[in-house]
């Protein structure tokens, strides 16, 4: 049942951005591209949810909106609940988010570290906002991982920046995703190798090992070798 509620509830919240087609299928949504960014906000004020939702939306941003820290994990499948789209969407990959840090049950700061913790989202790019100028957390946030911290309200020139955050992230995956091809390919390489090249540079190094040395073959120089030549 609970496996079936978070399915249900990442369904809904995609459903909440025009972002599911009238069969089921996951779509990119009305005149948008297929590079389109696409932010997963999270604040538990609603003013503030709707405010960034309006400013992300108006730079061209596909935008999921949740109210807390723990629905968000559930919607990236990071809750513990084994679910056929766990991992975010195939086709609604996210690309930032962006977290209020002071909310009830699970702060930005936590949610900041889940996420940097998993395996699957650990590049993407998060950013955190918060209505209270503190030091320490800011801090904190930044040493964690987060590539930003905003002060509240969000601006337009604030989400002018976001951009920069998502196409270094998606780059940094793609540099991983290209990483982990090159060792496979040369994995195979080695398989692939015939073994009489391995064998014929071992009888090679075998045959210079017993070759005969310069030393035993250099002419005797010692007073006796000498008498021994003039009778």
């Amino acid at each position: 049942m609970a496996a079936a509620g978070t399915e249900s509830l990442r369904w809904n919240l995609a459903e909440e951005v025009g972002v599911s087609g009238c069969n089921g299928n996951l779509v990119n949504g009305p005149g948008s591209g297929s590079e389109e960014f696409h932010v997963l906000a999270v604040d538990d004020s609603v003013v503030d949810r709707k405010l960034i939702e309006r400013l992300l939306k108006s730079s061209s941003f596909k935008v999921t909106a949740v109210d807390s820290g723990t629905r968000a994990l559930q919607y990236l499948g990071l809750d513990g609940e084994k679910s056929t789209s766990a991992v975010g969407f195939n086709d609604l990959k996210v690309n930032l988010i962006m977290t209020d840090y002071s909310m009830p049950g699970m702060t930005g700061y936590e949610l900041l570290k889940k996420i940097k913790e998993s395996k699957a989202f650990k590049e993407i790019p998060v950013v955190i906002m918060s209505s209270e100028n503190v030091l320490t957390r800011i801090h904190s946030c930044l040493e964690e991982g987060a590539e930003d911290f905003l002060m509240k309200p969000v601006k337009k020139s604030d989400v002018t920046k976001l951009k920069d955050f998502m196409v270094k992230g998606d780059q940094a995956e793609k540099g991983k995703r290209s990483s982990i091809k090159r060792k496979m390919d040369d994995d195979i390489l080695k398989m692939m190798m015939p073994p009489t090249i391995a064998s014929s540079d071992d009888d090679q190094s075998s045959s210079a090992s017993h070759s005969p040395s310069s030393s035993s073959s250099s002419p005797c120089t010692s007073p006796s070798c000498k008498r021994t030549r003039l009778q």
